[in-house]
Parts: C-alpha cells; structure tokens; sequence
C-alpha cells in the first residue's frame, strides 16, 4: 500500500455552528456528517487568525500569521493605504514568501502529486499555487472573491474559457474537476488534493430550489413570524467613521442554508469517489474552516450564537471552527477531541500521518496532534493569535492567547485586557479579569513575551485621529 493520500477541505467563512453535527438548528450538512461519524470531531479547534489570507498561509506553513508576516486578508489597496482609526494599522506581506517550504513542496519532496481546487487568497503573479509546489492549480488566483458571483460565466484566474453552460456553480465545477483529477491519478502514487471551497463568502448567492426549499423550512419552525435581526452598537471599519453591527438572532437566512448545502453537496461527491475508486481507506480527510462565521458590521447572513461576535474578531466567533479529521486506522469512527487546535498544526500532523520525517525549522509554531487522533493523552499548550487591524467587520487591533480553559484578549487601542473561561462562559461574557489578577498578568506576560519573540508587527498611533464630539458614539473612547 502506497502513503495515505491527503484530501483537505477548507471553506471560506463557515462558522462553528454552522455544521449539523455541531449544533446547526437551520442547516443541512448529511455528508460532513458521516464524515463526523467515521472519523474524529474536534470541539476546540481554531483558525489562527479571524480573518481568511493569514489562516491560509498558517495552514501551509505551519506558522503563526505573525511569523509568516501574512496577518491580514490580502487586498493591495489596503496595503497602500491602511486602515485608520485611534491606530494605523500594522503592515503585513501580501503574499505566501516563496521562500516557504509549504506543505505542498514537503509532500511533493515526497512523491505526492499535489492538487489545488479552489479559493487561494495568499497571493498573485508569482505566488499562486502552480508557483507554490501544487503540479496543478484549479481556479486559484489572487481574489478571495467570486468576482461576478458563483454562477457562470465567472472571472475567476484560472477559469477563462472554461466550456460550461451559463449558471453553472463554480465549486460544482472545480469538485468535478479534482474528481476527474482523481480518476486519472497516477495510481503508484499518493496524492494530496488541497481543496479550498469559495463557498461560504459573499455574495450570498444560493440556487433557487435549495432557496425555495429552506424558506419553506423556515416557514414551517416558525423563523419568519419575527425579524431575525437585531441592531447592535455602532462600531469603526476600514474606511468609515461607523458602521452600526446588525446580529442575526438565529440560523435561518434561505440562501446561505443553501450556500451550506451545495458545499456539503460537494464534500459529498468527493468522499463518494474516494469509495468508488477504493481509496477511502488510505486516504485522510479534514474538512475546517478559515476563520468565522460572517455574523457582524460586514453582513449577517448566518448566527455563531453561543458564541460571540464573528468573522473579523477576536471573539470566539471570529476563530473558533469545526475540524473533523478522518484518518483510517488512526482515528475511532465517533470520537471526540476537547483539546485546543489551530491551523499551524496541520502541517506537522498531516506529515506524521504521513509517515514522513517533520521538517522543524519551517513548520516552528505547529504542534502534531496525531496523539490525540489515536485517542492518547494530547495537550497542545497555549495558542496565539494576532490580528493588529482594523477588521472591515467591525473589530480592532487585538492580540490573543488561550491556554488551558482562559483566554486573555489585550485591545491595542486602549490596552484593555479581558479574561475570559471558555469552559464555564465560551460566550465571553463574563470578564475575569478583576476577580483573577494574577492569572490575567500572568497570561498577558506570555502574550507580550511571545509577540516580542516573533517580532510581532504592531499597529502606530494616528497623529490624525480626532475623537467623535459624542464619545457613546465611539466604543474606542
């Protein structure tokens, strides 16, 4: 028998709730389910960063954002004229460094074929994945966007003139392409298929029976007799003086249930092939997300409820995602992990799984835990996270650590602190800070100590800045 071969699904904007095996009241995900069952399903796990472009290149280099430089989502407008609030946002490189030894080199050094399918978002001309170590790239370019939406004809690099009928889906069309992929593999030897849905992003575009079908399911809980909306706060974005948070009290927006749907639909079809080829039992499976679910300033089209805030925070629900893994012969179908995960722990698990040696020196901030997909005793230690921007969401600079069941968030604004025990209050409501001194400077000790260590880049002040005349209209003063 050949290496296991590697199929990675990462979806775009998918929150922690928004699965049916973790929680989801709204949608229907039947396929990620089954996958859940056959394999392990991680209740801690995180991006590590509330934000897309960084959690990608953490994922295939094994690297803090921090570390790799990469620690906003790439956009070359804003790298030329950053965010400004109380702050002017910090710099960050716009591109995954070809000097990485990412994950697809390292298995590639090892003989795997190494297919992308799919969003890419960590970098253009020069830095896209045929220019990264994949051997083919499907639809990855620099947008992290569907320019022109999800339907045909599209304007995704990489998808010019590609022969399909107008309407046509375009992760329809990319799965269907990574499965022919596999249907022609060379079969001496493994293969890792990075596949990268498009789908949960804006715009929220869905097909019409699947829309139909939810606002009718909709209509039958009884999710339309009132406004799922609430008006929140005002808070700064990129670019704007305020922009008030509209929250979505609960899962029941049609065209996103839909949006879900196809995506499952998908994972499906992958997962079926792998059993029509006979693979699926040499073949690991991790299906996670790359940062929150949209639920705040940006739009509000699905609910992380417990959780708080969403995509662009440093709140739970701007980082906290499911991750199921199914590694035959590993993992025991239905099983569990509660232990604390992040993205660049991918890279030195997806190795050990392998078979393959660790390759230290590029993979430094991840953590193997291949221990706990066999059931053994696994603790990861803290987590970081680093986001020193202005989130078109609503968030502000922020850095994070989590060890244990606390996180410490320090605000870069105002240097506030809050403390926070996710096993007792995951909805980060109640600050502990003030009744647990000690463990909060103990905590933010680490926190500074370890973005010193990483030479952290960090957001300046704005010589500008000038405070609103009426302070309640601005939380950062």
């Amino acid at each position: 028998m050949t290496a296991p071969n590697i199929v990675f699904f990462l979806a775009d904007d998918l929150g922690w709730r928004d699965i049916g095996c973790y929680g989801s009241p709204f949608y229907e995900t039947p396929n990620i389910d089954r996958l859940a069952r056959s394999g392990m399903r991680f209740t801690d796990a995180y991006a590590s960063c509330p934000v897309c472009s960084p959690t990608r290149a953490s994922i295939l280099t094994g690297k803090y954002p921090a570390t790799v430089g990469v620690t906003d989502w790439i956009d070359w407008m804003k790298g030329l004229h950053p965010a400004k609030g109380r702050l002017i946002d910090a710099p960050y490189i716009d591109h995954l460094p070809a000097e990485e030894h990412n994950l697809a080199r390292r298995l590639k050094d090892a003989g795997y074929q190494t297919w992308h399918a799919g969003k890419w978002h960590v970098g253009g001309e020069g830095y896209r994945p045929h220019e990264q170590g994949f051997d083919v790239n499907l639809g990855g370019g620099p947008n992290g966007l569907p320019l022109g939406g999800y339907f045909s004809p599209w304007h995704f690099a990489g998808l010019e003139g590609a022969d399909v009928p107008d309407g046509t889906h375009v992760d329809d069309y990319l799965t269907d392409r990574a499965i022919d992929l596999i249907r022609d593999r060379d079969e001496s030897r493994p293969f890792f298929l990075n596949h990268w849905f498009y789908l949960v992003h804006t715009p929220i575009e869905g097909k019409d029976a699947e829309i139909e079908k939810y606002e009718h399911k909709k209509r039958a809980l009884g999710l339309d007799q009132e406004s799922p909306l609430e008006e929140g706060e005002p808070f700064p974005t990129e670019h704007k003086r305020e922009q008030r948070v509209t929250r979505r009290r609960f899962q029941s927006d049609a065209t996103y249930a839909s949006m879900v749907q196809t995506m499952d639909e998908n994972v499906g079809k992958v997962l079926d092939e792998l059993e029509r080829q006979g693979i699926a039992d040499n073949t690991i499976v991790v299906f996670t997300s790359d940062n929150g679910g949209l639920s705040t300033a940006e739009g509000s089209p699905t609910c992380n409820a417990p959780l708080s805030e969403g995509k662009g925070w440093m709140y739970e629900g701007g980082t906290r995602e499911p991750l199921i893994v199914r590694a035959p012969g590993v993992t025991a179908p239905d099983s569990t992990c509660t232990e604390p995960v992040t993205s660049p722990d991918f890279y030195p698990t997806l190795l050990e799984l392998a078979g393959l040696d660790p390759l230290p020196e590029q993979h430094v901030d991840g953590m193997s835990f291949a221990a706990a997909l066999r059931g053994e005793p696994f603790t990861r230690g803290a987590i970081f996270w680093h986001y020193p921007h202005y989130g078109n969401q609503g968030g502000t600079p922020a850095c994070a650590i989590r060890e244990g069941d606390e996180k410490l968030i320090e605000f870069f604004e105002d240097g506030r602190l809050e403390l926070y025990d996710l096993r007792a209050d995951v909805s980060e409501q109640h600050d502990l800070r003030a009744e647990r001194p000690e463990r909060a400077r103990a905590l933010h000790e680490k926190l500074v100590a370890w973005r010193t260590e990483k030479e952290a880049e960090l957001p300046e002040p704005n010589p500008d800045y000038q405070p609103p005349a009426d302070p309640t209209a601005d939380p950062r003063v």
